[in-house]
């Protein structure tokens, strides 16, 4: 517990790094508070917030219009296309060098941390800590060279896909009602690339991968299995959720789940309505509790990345969350393991 009876939260996905004032122009100071957006340092530290993994995601060169469609029960969004991999290259460069500039001009009150040692020294110390996360390896060539340059500078987490195709598997597209089993699984690349995290202790995030690399992934891997911000498919069944069945396999490798607060994830209709109630959010954990156990649920808002619900509508208001955890029932004990502990454990065993 942190002074004034606050929780402790490592969340497990956010995409504030698009937002940085040091990356774009119009960007946010991520050293200031501010009513924009989800997620701050002032914030963050409002909320019980004492680090994350903060995800370098290279979004399209020129953004297609005209890809979402209304269905009878639900929605689709048009796969994305691939991505060029030296733009990718360039604008993973540009956003780990605007991290690396934040950080710096922070002046002690942000740091890295590539071990669990430093995450909880951070935390000791009241100061924030960044594990840096790659959402999408189309930065990485086959030959797998930028990888360990990547980690040499500080990457310790990384999702092969978003949802788009790549060099080393496919993503799942955005839809609902429908399963995550939506194409083939890893390419002789990708298994190349699951081998080659587990050796050089950076973990592998399941979330946007479909259902066959999923797959794939468990029988290649040696490390826990993780997805960092995704939901039930059971609950809510889109695309981008769980099934039971992968839970289950989370569950046996020693993995966790991040819950995501994607409100279109979140939601049993699939709406994406930030009018959804804190008690729909709990309902939503408690399912995942009970069909994976306390020690396999963790957080991953996906702050600045997605639609939050009102009531977790930035991370000063994380408290809300875990006081309606509270009420449901969840103890003392349970609720740092879903806020803190749990990341830990994965960490660590993913690192080693």
């Amino acid at each position: 517990m942190q002074a004034g009876g606050k929780v402790a939260i490592f969340d497990g996905h956010n995409d504030a790094v698009q937002h940085l004032a040091e990356y774009r122009e119009g960007g946010r100071d991520f050293l200031t508070r501010s009513e924009e957006g989800n997620l701050d340092l002032p914030r963050a530290l409002e909320g019980g917030m004492v680090g994350g993994l903060f995800a370098m995601f290279a979004r399209a060169e020129r953004p297609r219009e005209g890809d979402f469609t209304r269905t009878a029960d639900g929605y689709e969004v048009r796969l994305a296309e691939p991505i060029d991999a030296a733009y990718a290259r360039r604008t993973i460069d540009a956003q780990l060098s605007a991290l690396e500039n934040m950080v710096a001009r922070a002046d002690g009150k942000i740091r890295w941390a590539t071990s669990v040692d430093e995450i909880e020294a951070a935390r000791r110390d009241a100061t924030f800590a960044i594990v840096l996360h790659l959402e999408g390896a189309e930065a990485i060539d086959a030959d797998l060279d930028r990888l360990a340059r990547l980690h040499s500078r500080g990457l310790r987490s990384l999702g092969p896909v978003w949802s788009r195709p790549n060099i080393f598997g496919h993503g799942v597209p955005f839809a609902y009602p429908r399963s995550p089993d939506t194409g083939p699984g890893l390419t002789e690349a990708g298994k190349a690339l699951v081998k080659a995290c587990n050796e050089l202790g950076i973990m592998l995030d399941m979330a946007h991968l479909n259902e066959r690399g999923f797959w794939d992934v468990v029988t290649i891997s040696t490390a826990p299995i993780v997805a960092t911000h995704a939901c039930a498919h059971a609950i809510c069944p889109a695309t981008r959720n769980l099934t039971d069945r992968q839970l289950d396999a989370i569950k046996a490798s020693g993995g966790a789940v991040g819950f995501n607060f994607s409100v279109s994830e979140v939601r049993p209709d699939g709406h994406s309505d930030p009018n959804t109630p804190v008690e729909t959010i709990v309902e939503h954990i408690s399912y995942l509790v009970e069909r994976m156990g306390d020690d396999h649920v963790a957080l991953g808002s996906d702050f600045d990345g997605a639609v939050m619900p009102l009531p977790l509508r930035d991370a000063s208001r994380l408290p809300n969350l875990i006081q309606a955890l509270r009420t449901r029932g969840f103890d003392e004990a349970t609720l740092r393991k879903i806020a803190f502990d749990n990341w830990m454990r994965v960490l660590r065993l993913s690192w080693q």
